[in-house]
């Protein structure tokens, strides 16, 4: 780790700047560089800044969790909005100022590079902000961008989002408990979503929105839990000011509910990777160690970025933390078990 300014523009000898087959270098170089402004990102910085590494974190501020009203299940957290717990997470990363947040930016591309005295990477930036560099080097890079969603195409749909529909049971399935719910999918683990779902009602419809995402095999076991599986595509939702009341099939049959869950589909948001060559699983997501390193010597991942688990913030803070002592240790050289 570096006992300069982090943020020390640096000069571009001649010779670099062949090295890099004159391509520019950046003004700003750094310990690493964290992609992801959220839980996982910002924890992750917390706990390098601590180890006095320096940062800089890229958060193009669109959050994936954004329509959610109350994020649950965070220890001292439970129920606080999850804008507000991202505001407190920069309030406490304002005490380092060897950590810096570069707000509204994204990174176009991340590339490796020869510098001379070993392993950097290059993250070409574009930010939306004033004072944004180009681009940033760094020794070490951690993923944290998270997932892009895609909801089934229902009209209404977004207008329920995050307030009476949700997509994480484990998040928000205990204040819609003992009610009838609607489950809404297209996804083959769909009959799975349902049976967990059924922990917390017992009156509960899975519609496929005319998919064939359970099979007959899969609706003869929900039925014997009392399960209703509607095959029927669904016209729109019905309700006000986000309270969801009815799904309105096609036809125009309205079947009540008194809040629901989606199962969308999840794509890896890493389209600034595409030049590494780093190992995905089958989802399209990072594939990584049970510490966070990828295939790729310095290059790390934490949260929704890496290979799928539990969607929730506290997991996902908790790996960004894991990562960052890890990447600690590696930096000074001292290697950690997988």
């Amino acid at each position: 780790m570096t006992d300069q300014d982090p943020l020390t523009r640096h000069d571009v000898s001649p010779a670099a700047a062949d090295r890099d087959r004159g391509a520019e270098l950046p003004s700003t170089e750094v310990d690493v560089v964290v992609i992801g402004g959220g839980p996982a990102g910002l924890s992750a910085a917390l706990n390098l800044g601590r180890a006095r590494a320096s940062v800089v974190v890229v958060d193009a501020g669109r959050p994936r969790n954004a329509a959610t009203l109350r994020s649950h299940g965070f220890l001292t957290r439970d129920g606080v909005p999850p804008l507000e717990l991202r505001k407190l997470a920069r309030a406490e990363l304002a005490a380092y100022p060897n950590v810096r947040v570069l707000d509204r930016t994204v990174v176009t591309a991340l590339q490796e590079r020869d510098c001379g005295d070993g392993r950097r990477f290059l993250a070409a930036l574009k930010g939306r902000g004033t004072g944004i560099p180009p681009a940033v080097a760094a020794r070490s890079v951690l993923v944290a961008t998270g997932l892009r969603e895609t909801l089934p195409d229902i009209p209404s749909l977004r207008a329920y989002y995050g307030m009476t529909v949700f997509s994480c049971a484990a998040c928000d399935a205990w204040e819609l408990q003992d009610r009838p719910l609607a489950l809404i999918g297209e996804t083959a683990d769909l009959a799975a979503r349902a049976r967990l779902i059924a922990r917390w009602t017992d009156r509960l419809t899975v519609f496929t929105n005319g998919s064939d995402a359970v099979d007959t095999v899969e609706e003869a076991e929900l039925a014997a839990s009392g399960i209703v599986v509607e095959r029927r595509p669904i016209d729109d939702l019905e309700g006000e000011r986000g309270t969801v009341s009815a799904v309105r099939l096609q036809g125009g049959e309205r079947v009540g509910i008194e809040g629901g869950f989606v199962r969308p589909q999840w794509h890896p948001a890493l389209d600034f990777v595409a030049g590494i060559d780093l190992d995905l699983d089958r989802f399209g997501n990072l594939v990584t160690d049970r510490s966070g390193r990828t295939s790729v010597p310095g290059l790390y991942a934490a949260g929704d970025a890496a290979s799928p688990g539990p969607q929730q913030l506290i997991v996902a803070a908790g790996q960004g933390a894991r990562a960052a002592a890890v990447l600690v240790h590696d930096l000074v050289g001292v290697r950690t078990a997988h």
